[in-house]
């Protein structure tokens, strides 16, 4: 005899709905609804029975339905260069946490530092109708900026600032950057400096530090600048074979910048390996601030980019864009500036 099926729960039947929550809550399904749109616009009580109610049904919202109805998803999609970067998890992490206070998800695309991908990732957040979109710099190709345009999606560009942003931005000055650089070593009597990059053929920031470099160097007398750089990504051994050819073409080079400090660390191991001493022979600054930067032997002097300000300030702009019913507000750019952290290496 065979054995009974076992009885299907309605749950696994069919899907949850919000009437179910809002049953299950005893409150208006247009008060389950404008708990996940404006989560602030409902009562402390009605939104804790409301949060119950989804605990105990196991109710998960769909968003592009929601979407449809709004026009737009609860989803904000952040492009990054790369995830494996701590200066974008930083930042990333940052937004999604202001962002989940209103209830708004993130999804997550890296580029590998290509308008291409980017591209792409572009159309596929799209799809999603999301509420907002975030994009890392202001260098896009013609067709994302088009497809941004029509789509009348906010964006909010972060990490540069610059004269071609879309709509919002957040971040500072990537040239200022390599003239705080300059400047500082040019202050500890430095004058043969050398700039010394990873992947400046397509990080468009860390190119805009190098320019910023050595326009500043060159604008002092008696002080000289070049630029040398390596196509692969950083990495300390980046850092050591970029010290090993600036040693070759300019030995007489006493300061040093990098783009950022994985090169400066390999500069720092490197220069252990061969007997240079730092700061008395050579000079190094970093930029990032990671890790590793303060423990280092000698701690790193580095420029301090503030990633997690970065994120806070770009969910504050997509909240305040979304929850405004006023009208479309003007473009807003927040200048988060940077810090420059002496330490040993200089």
């Amino acid at each position: 005899m065979a054995a009974p099926k076992p009885t299907r729960t309605r749950r696994k039947m069919q899907r949850v709905t919000i009437m179910d929550v809002a049953a299950r809550a005893e409150l208006s399904p247009s008060t389950v609804s404008l708990y996940f749109r404006k989560p602030d616009a409902v009562s402390a009580a009605a939104s804790e029975s409301i949060a119950r109610a989804i605990e105990a049904l196991d109710y998960v919202p769909n968003l592009m339905a929601g979407g449809l109805a709004a026009a737009s998803s609860r989803v904000v999609s952040i492009i990054v260069p790369s995830v494996r970067n701590a200066f974008f998890a930083e930042t990333v992490a940052a937004m999604q946490e202001e962002l989940g206070k209103q209830r708004l998800q993130v999804m997550l695309g890296h580029t590998e530092y290509t308008e291409y991908h980017e591209e792409g990732l572009v159309r596929t957040a799209l799809s999603w109708a999301p509420a907002a979109i975030v994009l890392t710099g202001l260098s896009h190709s013609a067709a994302t900026r088009r497809l941004l345009r029509d789509s009348k999606v906010p964006v909010v560009e972060i990490w540069e600032l610059g004269s071609q942003t879309m709509d919002m931005a957040v971040g500072f000055h990537h040239d200022q950057v390599g003239h705080a650089a300059a400047s500082h070593l040019i202050q500890r009597g430095r004058k043969r400096l050398l700039f010394l990059g990873a992947r400046l053929h397509e990080d468009r920031r860390a190119a805009l530090r190098a320019q910023g470099f050595v326009e500043t160097a060159r604008n002092i007398p008696d002080v000289t600048a070049e630029i040398i750089q390596h196509p692969a990504p950083a990495s300390a051994e980046v850092g050591a074979m970029l010290l090993g050819e600036a040693l070759h073409r300019f030995p007489n080079v006493n300061g040093i910048a990098c783009s950022n400090d994985h090169i400066a660390l390999g500069v720092i191991f490197e220069c252990q390996r061969l007997g240079i001493a730092i700061p008395d022979r050579l000079s190094v600054v970093g930029f990032g601030d990671l890790s590793f930067s303060a423990a280092s032997n000698p701690s790193l002097t580095t420029i301090r980019p503030p990633g997690d300000l970065i994120g806070k300030e770009a969910a504050r702009l997509i909240i305040a864009r979304i929850l405004r019913s006023d009208g479309e507000p003007a473009p807003t750019v927040i200048d988060t500036r940077f810090t420059l952290l002496h330490r040993q290496s200089s």
